[in-house]
């Protein structure tokens, strides 16, 4: 598994991690949501779970689930301010369309669907 995050993104999930007792590092996957079908979900990991997918990254630990691991392979996190806004923005490879507002995506397996 590839997740990679970019400086800014790396030293902001650092600090949420280090912010919090108990975490072992981030949670990065997908859920069904928004106009395209799947939207990125990043959060604290507080346990592995079974099927786990972990990897690390500068002493970053990041878990990933069996079902989001084939659609977020690859996926460069960067972080990044856009006017009053910061936000986690995601570079994924496996995505093959996007919604206009770019919450959501598909892959080319859901096409097939």
């Amino acid at each position: 598994m590839a997740i990679f995050l970019a400086p800014a993104a790396l030293d902001r999930a650092r600090r949420f991690v280090a912010g919090t007792p108990g975490v072992l590092g981030i949670r990065f996957g997908v859920e069904k949501t928004g106009c395209s079908g799947w939207g990125y979900v990043v959060d604290l990991a507080h346990e592995e779970r079974a099927g786990d997918t972990v990897s690390e990254q500068d002493g970053l630990r990041i878990y990933v689930d069996a079902v989001s691991q084939p659609m977020v392979d690859g996926t460069r996190i960067d972080f990044a301010q856009k006017g009053l806004n910061h936000e986690f923005v995601f570079h994924n490879p496996n995505a093959a369309a996007e919604c206009g507002c770019g919450e959501s995506f598909t892959t080319d397996a859901d096409k097939a669907i």
